[in-house]
């Protein structure tokens, strides 16, 4: 485990809570648990990733503090898992992001101490903004002394790390488990959860819930996402299909509704890529068998979401209209209802 040997802060990650959800299915008798990712030190399941690749590292002596210097493309929260590696060691970090990237993560960034560098114009060829990014990666990397690219789109390190989150489900579970719901970007936390069932020969079935638009498993249409994270404009190198014994594409909005879904029924406050995860859980559940356990990784939680995916401006700005999406998301099941009231 990257948190072997560690005190402090980054001693924190990792074993978050795996909560039972009774009330975000209405109709479908199936156990359903979220592992909440939100509770590792930065935030987000990234954390894992970023002190996996970094602690790596610095075993290795590829990456030394007080000399190194880190450069990494993120949308955010791998950058401030990052980041705040990085100022615990004393490490100069140089983190290239995007003009999706919110206010306050990039607020976030720079109070941790890293030098935040935006790309705001689109690859000519693709119109994406990842492609531009990694060429500021690579130009930075030909310029700046020592430097060290942790690279989560290649490192293997990423799903070792991720191999704990279905450690933790399964011991959590006892092995039963049906069915893992999981975001893809990188697709770290895929790689990882299907390594894990694999070695351990269960029978978990790994649903990957891609997002509309993006490469990763051939979205079946093209257009631009709003979410940050979820998906991605080319297909990562960790990526081996076979990882997803099913995949689930979620959209933009979608993944809204997913979001309040999670709050108005179980008051999780989750990110847009959890969102999305619950979402595909609600498109596949009439196909699970009655009684299956179904577990939904989290990734992150909607507090650094609260101007776009919560905010109803927002939403009226890139949808429209969509108020009728929420009439139904409040639980409806009475015997839940006596539950509250006792």
């Amino acid at each position: 485990m990257a948190t072997e040997g560690l005190k402090g802060i980054l001693s924190t990650v990792g074993d978050t809570p795996l909560v039972e959800l009774e009330r975000l299915l209405v109709g479908h008798p199936l156990r359903v648990f979220a592992k909440v990712e939100r509770f590792n030190p930065g935030g987000s399941i990234k954390d894992r990733s970023a002190l996996g690749m970094l602690m790596s590292a610095i075993r290795s002596g590829e990456l030394v503090p007080g000399k190194s210097t880190v450069i990494e493309s993120s949308s955010g929260n791998l950058a401030i898992g990052i980041a705040q590696i990085c100022r615990y060691f004393g490490v100069r970090f140089i983190c290239v992001v995007d003009a999706r990237t919110t206010e306050q993560n990039l607020a976030i960034l720079r109070a941790y101490g890293a030098e935040v560098e935006i790309v705001t114009d689109p690859d000519p060829a693709s119109g994406e903004l990842l492609p531009q990014r990694l060429r500021r990666v690579e130009e930075l990397m030909c310029t700046v002394p020592v430097a060290y690219r942790p690279d989560q789109y290649a490192n293997p390190a990423n799903p070792r790390a991720q191999v704990e989150t279905m450690r933790e489900i399964a011991e959590a579970l006892h092995g039963a488990v049906d069915y893992v719901f999981c975001a893809v970007g990188t697709t770290g936390t895929l790689g990882g959860c299907a390594d894990y069932v694999r070695r351990r020969g269960l029978s978990t079935t790994i649903v990957a819930v891609d997002a509309v638009g993006s490469a990763i498993f051939d979205s079946p249409t093209s257009c631009g996402r709003l979410i940050p994270g979820h998906g991605a404009s080319s297909v990562p190198a960790l990526l081996d299909p076979a990882d997803a014994d099913r995949v689930v594409h979620v959209d933009d909005l979608e993944a809204v509704v997913g979001c309040r879904r999670l709050m108005r029924r179980e008051a999780i406050l989750a990110g847009g890529s959890s969102g999305a995860v619950a979402t595909a859980l609600e498109k596949v559940a009439p196909e699970i068998p009655a009684g299956a356990t179904c577990v939904l990784v989290l990734p992150d939680g909607g507090d650094r979401y609260l101007d776009t995916v919560y905010s109803d401006t927002w939403i009226r700005h890139h949808f429209g209209d969509v108020a009728h999406l929420w009439q139904d998301l409040e639980t409806t099941n009475p015997q839940l209802r006596e539950t509250v009231h006792c």
